[in-house]
């Protein structure tokens, strides 16, 4: 895979990869003097923020002559935040990275190090194609932690209560039909936090996913999309017309989506909403914003629906890994020897249980206990083809395809208008 144009191919025999050997990777001893690094990671809150306290102790235990200083940057400042400290020469040690053209961006401008021959040989093996993300012409800029499919993340109990059931949401008409039951019964029917511009983008990326051929799909996430292609508008209209059925809360427009009660997750955590379309990271968002920070015992998922007269294939899914990369500046081998701490097995079941998610690392998969989760794990391995976010892959034309997205949504203008801001964008 070239990672310049990077696409997630998962599939069900690559979830299993490495559940035969579980060997542990221990910390290694940095073979420099001491030295301190800063770690920008965006676990703002809840069990994923704790996470980050015991690896970065675990492993400081280990290695007393490094001093890691955590900064934790909230989800929606972190992009910007490090675009201007890459621009300032004053790039973190150790950094939150989205892969795709972002990644590929940092790259080019020679703000990330290359750690290929840093990386673990045990890491290396467990990860295997994982690595696929973070490698950019055959070398590698950081490491995963984790596998992130899209999908709707629901309340079983506000579903029973309005009598719908999300095995029978085959079609976006099924969904239409479970929004307006789901509203009868007083609850708003889907949380979308449109403030942020990118989860509304989500939307988008769906209704392409389903209208639009895998090749064309594909050429999207390349930066190389036919946009005359009739699957784009129709994409658009798909929503736009799914926008008029109101599905969504009130005053979605200026609704966040992650920091508080009243964002879309926080909506999912208190029961004041349904469900959310969102990546696998939403278990442990809306986890954190729930009353007693836990879990919502009742969260369950389903695969976005199937769109009529669609040219893609109806069970693809769209999904993401996260991961962190070293600065150029960063202490090596001190950095690398980091990332390879939390990649290993030990330190991977740690971070699945913490964030309710699926592991980069294979061999830590019987860490995924949470239902919702593994309904997205399954679902994720029935995917035929599976892509990266749009925003993502494009980099920064991708967030000005996500600000056309809300220009739709909020009415400014039609699909044809959103279409003629797409192509403007990405020109």
């Amino acid at each position: 895979m070239k990672a310049r144009n990077v696409v997630i191919a998962i599939t069900a025999a690559a979830l299993a990869i490495g559940l035969a050997g579980c060997s542990k990777t221990s910390p290694s001893t940095s073979s420099t003097g001491p030295v301190t690094m800063t770690f920008w990671h965006n676990a703002s809150q809840g069990k994923g923020s704790a996470y980050w306290e015991q690896a970065v102790k675990a492993f400081q235990d280990a290695n007393p002559n490094i001093k890691i200083n955590i900064e934790i940057v909230q989800n929606e400042d972190l992009d910007g935040k490090l675009q201007a400290a890459m621009q300032a020469n004053n790039t973190p040690d150790i950094f939150f990275q989205r892969g795709g053209q972002k990644m590929a961006d940092q790259v080019a401008a020679g703000k990330v190090a290359d750690i290929t021959s840093l990386i673990d040989p045990t890491v290396k093996s467990q990860l295997a194609g994982g690595l696929s993300v973070t490698t950019i012409n055959g070398k590698v800029y950081g490491v995963p932690t984790s596998m992130m499919p899209e999908g709707f993340w629901y309340s079983e109990d506000l579903f029973n209560a309005a009598g719908v059931k999300a095995a029978d949401i085959k079609t976006i008409d099924d969904l239409v039909a479970a929004a307006g039951k789901l509203k009868s019964s007083g609850v708003a029917p889907i949380a979308l936090g449109a403030q942020d511009a990118w989860p509304a983008a989500h939307w988008f990326y769906q209704f392409g996913l389903r209208q639009c051929s895998k090749a064309e799909a594909e050429a999207m996430t390349a930066g190389k999309p036919n946009l005359d292609d009739p699957c784009w508008l129709a994409a658009l209209k798909s929503l736009a017309d799914f926008r008029d059925a109101k599905p969504f809360n009130d005053g979605f427009l200026t609704t966040v989506a992650q920091q508080g009660a009243g964002s879309s997750a926080g909506m999912v955590a208190n029961h004041k909403a349904a469900m959310e379309l969102m990546g696998a990271w939403n278990v442990g968002v809306i986890g954190s914003l729930t009353p007693d920070k836990n879990n919502l015992p009742d969260l369950r998922f389903f695969p976005f629906p199937s769109v009529s007269g669609g040219k893609g294939d109806q069970s693809a899914m769209m999904a993401g890994n996260d991961g962190y990369s070293c600065s150029n500046k960063a202490p090596q081998p001190a950095c690398a020897n980091f990332l390879n701490f939390f990649a290993s097995t030990a330190q991977q079941k740690l971070y699945a249980e913490a964030f309710s998610t699926i592991p980069a690392n294979p061999t830590a998969a019987d860490a995924v206990v949470d239902p919702a989760m593994k309904q997205a794990t399954e679902a994720l391995g029935k995917s035929p083809y599976t892509l990266l976010w749009f925003d993502t892959a494009l980099g920064q034309k991708g967030n000005e395809l996500n600000k056309a997205v809300v220009a739709l949504l909020a009415g400014q203008v039609d699909a044809a208008g959103a279409l003629a801001q797409i192509k403007a964008a990405l020109a």
